[in-house]
């Protein structure tokens, strides 16, 4: 469901539209309200938000996670999706969401179309009783004899057999492998991301005016030491796939992880939405970057408190 508002003063289109995983649900599930703003990439909105309910019965347990996608031709697009749920069944009928735009002459809003969703009962019996019988209670179901389980233990042991042998195989066939493969002198993971922070500092980019060349560069130097150093494809995932990959790999959710999820979403804001950080916001950035790589090096154990290190100098 998709509402198109034109901007007659730039020419330039911007689509929102609303909608839920599904149409229907059962009491008490829980499903996506996804909205969705395609829009110029210059342009700044203010985007819609719910706190704690979309509308009377239908509860905002999470959200909105936000997300970035370049479409090209100078168009993003931006994501917010809640996690709702209702415990009151009826059809719900949900108001036009709104995206706003100000500038000099005034205010202007583009909105979504209504979206629809079902809350269902459980069917526990047929409506009209007296229309069919039904059961009180389930069938009782008789105990399994061992004629019936014997068949499967057997197969259940055979299988064991053939995997163990089949283990055992491979096991000899690779002890008779002699070939020595080579060992590669790689860098760690920190030594390269280190000096790469230092370039990036001396090139001065930011001072110059090149702030969003700065802060994906930035990036760039962040996510290809989250693939050194933790085999996580950053490069090809968004802020909130990367985090979420992360602690997939049993990081936890400590001071670290909450200074590179700060510098990811910072720079999502100067990239997809314009934002324009101060100077000091620049500098802080990148020293995050520097306390970030320094306290998840391998092979080090940082005290509790983490001191602010030197920028890469003497590397």
């Amino acid at each position: 469901m998709v509402l198109t508002a034109c901007l007659t003063s730039e020419a330039q289109t911007v689509n929102v539209s609303a909608s839920f995983d599904s149409s229907r649900i059962f009491i008490g599930d829980q499903i996506n309200f996804t909205i969705k703003i395609e829009q110029p990439s210059d342009l700044q909105l203010n985007l819609p938000f719910f706190k704690d309910t979309l509308i009377k019965n239908i509860e905002v347990l999470a959200g909105p996670s936000l997300d970035t996608v370049q479409l090209g031709g100078n168009r993003l697009q931006v994501i917010e999706k809640y996690l709702v749920t209702s415990f009151d069944s009826g059809f719900y009928e949900i108001p036009p969401v709104l995206a706003e735009l100000k500038s000099e002459d005034g205010v202007k809003r583009f909105y979504s179309d209504y979206s629809f969703l079902e809350v269902m009962r459980v069917s526990i019996a047929p409506q009209d009783t007296t229309a069919k019988i039904f059961d009180i209670i389930q069938p009782y179901r008789a105990p399994l004899t061992l004629g019936e389980i014997l068949p499967w233990i057997l197969i259940v042991a055979i299988l064991a057999v053939v995997i163990w042998m089949v283990i055992r195989f491979l096991r000899k066939l690779k002890n008779k492998k002699t070939k020595i493969e080579p060992v590669l002198n790689i860098e760690p993971a920190h030594i390269i991301a280190l000096r790469k922070l230092d370039i990036l500092k001396t090139e001065m980019l930011w001072q110059m005016g090149e702030t969003k060349k700065y802060y994906t560069r930035l990036t760039e130097i962040l996510r290809q030491y989250l693939e050194n150093r933790y085999g996580i494809l950053s490069l090809e995932l968004t802020t909130s796939e990367t985090l979420e990959a992360l602690v997939k790999t049993g990081f936890k959710k400590d001071e670290s992880y909450k200074i590179l999820k700060s510098v990811l979403t910072g720079a999502d804001l100067v990239k997809f939405a314009k934002y324009k950080p101060v100077e000091e916001e620049n500098e802080q950035n990148l020293d995050n970057a520097y306390i970030f790589v320094n306290m998840t090096k391998k092979g080090e154990v940082v005290s509790e408190s983490h001191p602010k290190p030197e920028t890469g100098e003497g590397l």
